[in-house]
């Protein structure tokens, strides 16, 4: 009795469609209130250096002379405070996750935040 169970638990596997996604082919539609990533707006910012000031983490510097801004991913904690105290509405908390990063993104970051 337990092969025929089993038969046809293989059988309905077989013929119906798959219990999970096709991940990295179709991907889930993220939920209303989750935080992925921050994102600049970079023609609109003035590169005051609130967002900078307000951030918990110190995960983003801002260089002024050079008209810069960048935010260590590993550091920011999504709080929002650097949204929230944007004077020109230039960050933005996305509910996408954030796009990948190869080695060398990442190498750059640090050296540039330390």
């Amino acid at each position: 009795m337990a092969n025929w169970s089993i038969s046809k638990l293989v059988a309905r596997s077989a013929v119906g469609t798959p219990a999970t996604r096709r991940y990295p082919f179709t991907r889930r539609e993220p939920f209303a209130a989750t935080r992925g990533h921050v994102r600049f707006a970079e023609d609109t910012c003035v590169f005051c250096n609130l967002c900078a000031k307000v951030c918990p983490t110190d995960a983003i510097v801002v260089n002024r002379k050079e008209k810069r801004w960048m935010i260590d991913r590993r550091k920011c904690i999504l709080c929002g405070a650097c949204t929230e105290s944007c004077r020109k509405a230039c960050l933005f908390l996305e509910n996408a996750p954030a796009p990948p990063m190869t080695a060398a993104e990442w190498e750059r970051i640090r050296i540039e935040t330390e």
